[in-house]
């Protein structure tokens, strides 16, 4: 009985180490796979498709993954959700609709993750069609037109941007407002007050027996209360273009921040009623991408070095703001990242990989490789040994990393 028992553990081994990433930053949203059991090596391509011009990541759960491409015309265009095989790139489902191309400043295309709860999965489009669909079909069982709902005359400027995000039964959808939808039938149960737009996603967190939403909009740091939307806290927190597209990253009772174009990062400590600032520096701009959270160390890129080229990737104290290590690299760029149990994976913005160690001591490469061409501003997603990247123009690329 002993020896049938080691064979089933052996068969079951590889099951143990791996998880889905069901959403935007992953299963706990801190941009942390919890996969162990993955190599280094970066040859394995399984395969790859096209999805169509755009910056939204993937998700995966249940061996489906999905994301949303838009086709690139101006004119009579249109956007596309995907559900795809995890393990094969074919098609499940998708579902097609028109939307015009917002491509201010940059090529356009689809910003917002799906986010997948359950047995439904959330899509919101550049120009805010919310839509959830079963996640299994394709069928749509509710849709709200965000535009309409929140009464805006315009789209903004980077389109709808934050995705959708599960706290408990609701749905929380960035539209100026902050907006708080039943899960399962889309009925509106609160909004905040108005804000400029978040192009990041908010998060939540816990304060005593109480439950607040942490977002970055335009104006600044905003602290929600979870239960009706009102507004508990304000911290300004300007950025050059209105870019302020991150999520908070929390810890305990501190919440970080961090936006582009050198205005640098901040650490505030929330008591239940205020924010307390502890400190803010520029020792890292995040532009695009999170800093990852390990323990009392931030790993990140930094555009507050040469801001029309190469940018740094650095490591900084999260309880001091204190820079650790830095290194300059043309190669990486506008980068992104996650981690997953040791080491860190790191995509550069022209397609080029690389893992190396979580050492807040140093910067130390296990491997590098040219994965993918094109421009590659998207988060990676790492799930059940499998590695996603994808560029602008749409081509999506699966890499086994089992090992």
């Amino acid at each position: 009985m002993t020896k049938y028992l080691y064979f089933f553990y052996i068969l079951l081994l590889p099951f143990l180490h791996s998880a889905d990433w069901p959403k935007w930053l992953g299963p706990n949203n801190d941009g942390v796979s919890t996969e162990s059991d993955w190599g280094n090596d970066l040859d394995n391509l399984q395969w790859k498709t096209k999805i169509g011009v755009g910056f939204s990541s993937m998700v995966v759960a249940d061996g489906r993954l999905f994301t949303m491409g838009h086709d690139g015309q101006k004119r009579g265009g249109k956007e596309t959700v995907y559900c795809l095989n995890a393990k094969t790139g074919k098609p499940i489902w998708t579902d097609s609709y028109e939307a015009p191309l917002v491509d201010y400043l940059h090529e356009g295309g689809p910003c917002a993750t799906p986010t997948v709860d359950g047995d439904l999965v959330y899509t919101i489009s550049k120009h805010g069609k919310l839509g959830a669909y079963q996640a299994g079909t394709g069928k749509k069982v509710w849709f709200k037109d965000m535009m309409v709902v929140s009464s805006m005359k315009k789209v903004p400027d980077w389109g709808f941007a934050a995705s959708p995000y599960v706290m408990g039964n609701l749905l929380l959808i960035e539209a100026g407002s902050t907006y708080a939808l039943d899960k399962n039938s889309g009925k509106i149960i609160w909004k905040s007050k108005d804000y400029r737009p978040a192009y990041g996603s908010p998060i939540s967190f816990k304060s005593g027996k109480d439950t607040h939403i942490a977002v970055i909009k335009t104006d600044g740091l905003v602290i929600l209360d979870g239960s009706n939307g009102k507004t508990l806290a304000f911290e300004k927190w300007e950025t050059s273009y209105s870019t302020n597209a991150s999520t908070p990253i929390i810890k305990g009772d501190k919440i970080f921040i961090s936006t582009g174009y050198r205005r640098g990062c901040a650490l505030f400590q929330w008591n239940g009623k205020s924010l307390k600032k502890i400190y803010e520096n520029k020792n890292l701009s995040t532009h695009m991408n999170h800093a990852i959270l390990v323990d009392d160390y931030l790993f990140g890129f930094d555009g507050n070095v040469h801001m029309a080229g190469p940018k740094d990737f650095t490591c900084i104290q999260f309880s001091t703001g204190k820079e650790q290590w830095r290194v300059a690299d043309g190669g990486l760029q506008i980068g992104s990242l996650l981690v997953a149990d040791d080491r860190m994976i790191l995509l550069g913005q022209r397609g080029e990989c690389t893992i190396a160690k979580v050492n807040p001591k140093k910067f130390e490469v296990l491997n590098r490789e040219q994965i993918i061409g094109g421009k590659t501003w998207t988060m990676p997603v790492l799930a059940n040994g499998l590695l996603y990247v994808r560029n602008t123009r749409g081509d999506l690329f699966c890499l086994g990393l089992s090992k």
